[in-house]
């Protein structure tokens, strides 16, 4: 009695981690609206067949019915998105092996501030444990270290490089001029650009950042796993890259002046 008493205790908390988790995966996605729709149905179909309205429940099973099985074809980007965080060892926290240090991070900073104060634009996609090789091989590959003038140079406006995005990786900028898939969701302000689009695009696709500096206000932008967040500050940036990269701030050398 004991043993079963505890096999259904363990089962309950695995199904509710489950649930959490997936819950996690959507929230802030347009599938949050849908599962409101489909418990709604479904508790009206509970109360149809309660109430015995036999044609009421079979219109109300006929739809959930259709729902189902459209879901894998239109939420396939939600899909997608919960399959690779579940296949990156989503439950557990992420381990960052990257050679990422506080110079990497003061160069990146540096450098955008820069550029947000000539309101120059330029779209930085830092990748985290999910490679992006299927958007490296986009641009022109660069292999090269990590620095204010080089990345100040890439998005120089009339550079040949400039309107595409650039791609760090390994602590390394990997690649530039890269073109990246935009975020095809609805919710999404209509004033946002093509930059803004493409870097909550390559968040939602994968756990890396994407900062943008806009070409007309000279805003600093960061998206992370489909969310945008806006109007950063030098300082505010610079603490979002050494938590999310997990670099010791004690080992920081602040270029403010730079």
């Amino acid at each position: 009695m004991t043993w079963k008493i505890i096999t259904s205790v363990v089962d309950i908390v695995i199904i509710t981690v489950i649930l959490y988790y997936l819950l996690h995966i959507i929230s802030g996605t347009r599938a949050v609206q849908l599962i409101k729709g489909l418990v709604l149905i479904f508790v009206a179909s509970v109360a149809s067949q309660i109430l015995s309205l036999h044609t009421v429940n079979w219109f109300l099973q006929s739809i959930l019915t259709i729902v189902l099985v459209a879901l894998p074809i239109v939420f396939q980007p939600e899909l997608r998105r919960a399959l690779e965080q579940i296949g990156r060892g989503g439950f557990l926290k992420e381990q960052l092996w990257q050679n990422w240090g506080p110079r990497e991070i003061n160069e990146v900073v540096a450098a955008v501030t820069a550029m947000a104060t000539e309101k120059t634009g330029a779209l930085i996609v830092l990748t985290r444990s999910v490679g992006l090789k299927n958007y490296i091989e986009t641009g022109v590959k660069m292999n090269a270290r990590i620095s204010k003038p080089v990345l100040l140079n890439i998005f120089y406006h009339g550079a040949p490089l400039h309107d595409g995005a650039v791609i760090i990786e390994d602590g390394e900028i990997a690649a530039a001029g890269c073109f990246l898939s935009l975020s095809t969701r609805a919710d999404l302000n209509s004033k946002l650009g093509t930059r803004h689009r493409a870097a909550i695009g390559v968040s939602e696709e994968s756990d890396a950042l994407a900062i943008v500096v806009s070409e007309e206000t000279g805003v600093i932008s960061l998206a992370k796993s489909g969310e945008l967040s806006r109007y950063l500050d030098e300082a505010e940036l610079r603490e979002i890259l050494f938590n999310n990269f997990d670099v010791n701030k004690e080992k920081s050398f602040i270029r403010r002046n730079s």
